[in-house]
This record gives structure tokens, sequence and C-alpha cells, in this order.
């Protein structure tokens, strides 16, 4: 408990980076980034194309390693740690472009997420989709990603914004503790994206979140923290209002002040 008239200190980031890079040939994609995420927090990474945006989430998932620096998440270095083990440690991540099983039902693409982070190759006799843990999980991440009433539906007949929801739904299905989302509202119109907006605001009480967003009106109103990003490095990074007024990244992300909203 804290005295009155003090803050409680922040708590500790799950999900860290420090000084991480990687050069593709004399590229250098991300260079010298430290960023910390917080469950209870969404923090928002924003920048023009080629920033180095989604190498940065490539970098924190473990789809690519690092040229330098290291990665933190819940107490460990997995700096080395390939993305399979990241990924049953508690760490998910959406993709920019849509990853479902269109053929599939939207419970079963949730229940073979599930089933993923929990194999039972012992159990050759038993039908894998009568696996009643991984349908379990499958149900709690449907309900929680408000996708509850299509569990029967087939995921490739549901509207593009309803398919993003899903996929947070199969990150959810493994339980993660933070959760790597690389444009989840790019191609939503305006409903979509405002129940998108609900969702991320009603997971980030008990994950980190980290989203990486070109809609601004958007990440000015969801974000607790943006970081901004040109050319592979940090320009600045801080609460959404101060973020708003720095002349720098207006100057460098923007070009003109009265873009930003």
């Amino acid at each position: 408990m804290t005295e009155r008239g003090t803050t409680a200190p922040d708590p500790a980031p799950l999900l860290r980076a420090v000084q991480v890079g990687r050069h593709f040939g004399g590229v250098a994609a991300v260079d010298g980034v430290s960023i910390e995420v917080r469950v209870g927090e969404i923090h928002a990474v924003i920048g023009t194309n080629g920033a180095g945006k989604s190498t940065l989430i490539n970098l924190l998932s473990g789809e690519i390693a690092p040229s330098a620096g290291q990665v933190f998440f819940a107490g460990h270095d997995v700096t080395r740690w390939p993305q399979p083990r990241r990924a049953r440690a508690g760490l998910g991540r959406s993709y920019q472009r849509t990853t479902i099983f269109p053929e599939f039902s939207v419970v079963e693409n949730c229940r073979l997420a599930a089933q993923a982070r929990t194999p039972r190759p012992w159990r050759f006799w038993q039908r894998a989709a009568a696996d009643r843990p991984s349908l379990e999980a499958a149900a709690r991440a449907l309900t929680a990603a408000g996708l509850g009433a299509e569990a029967g539906q087939r995921a490739g007949t549901l509207s593009h914004g309803a398919q993003r929801q899903l996929e947070i739904a199969m990150c959810l299905a493994n339980a993660p503790l933070a959760l790597l989302l690389d444009e989840p509202l790019a191609g939503m119109g305006g409903e979509e994206t405002e129940r998108m907006l609900d969702l991320l605001g009603a997971l980030k009480d008990d994950h980190a979140i980290l989203l990486v967003e070109h809609d601004m009106d958007a990440v000015f109103r969801v974000a607790d923290r943006i970081t901004v990003m040109v050319n592979g490095q940090v320009i600045a990074s801080d609460v959404p209002d101060r973020i708003r007024a720095d002349p720098l990244v207006r100057e460098a992300y923007l070009g003109e002040p009265e873009v930003l909203p």
C-alpha cells in the first residue's frame, strides 16, 4: 500500500527488449531499440512503412534472431529461445495477414490453436476433435474475443473484422501472458474498429499488449504508451499526450504538425 499523496510505482515489465538490433546485409532494420511492455498496458509502436515495426515484433516473438541486444520475458532471458518456446511460455502474436483456416469452423480454429500448446501424442486412439481440455480452452477464448455465438460458423464466412477477432481468440486459446498484435485494425470499417478497440481495452487488464498500427486515431484512443520508430530507431517513447505534442515526432513521422489527431 502506498502513502496518501504518493504514486504507486509502475509494475515490472513483463516483456522487455534492451538495445535489440537486426541487420540484413548492410541495412539496419532495427537499430538499438529498447522497449518495455507491462500487464495492464497497451503499448503502441508507430512509424512509417519501413520503420522497422514488424521486424521488431518478429524479434520479440522469436521468429528472427537479433544481431544485437537482449529480449526478456516473464523474468527470463529469451534472446536465444525460438518462437515455439516463447509461445509456450505465454507470448502470443497475430500477423498483418489473416492466418485462420477458412474451411474449418470458428471453434475448430481455436481448438487447433489450443491443442498446439499441449499436444497429447500418446492418446492416439482418441479423436483430436473430442479433446476436452482444448475444446474448453477454445470456448473460453471465443467468449473472451466476443465470438461465442459464431462458434459453429465456418471461419471463412466471417466478416473481415470478425476474422481478425478470431485470430486474437486463437492467441487467447494458448493462455498467453502477452500479445503482440501486428496491424489488427487493417482493412476494418468504423463499426469493426470499435469492436476491436473494445476488445483490446478488455484484454489489457490481464495481458501485456504491444500493438503495431497505422490508424492514428485508434492508436491515440487506445494506447497507454506510444513508441515512435524512424529508420529502425526509436525517436520518442511516452504517453500519448506528450507524443502528440513532440515536435520531433511531428516532423520526422508525419511531416506536418496538423496531421496528428
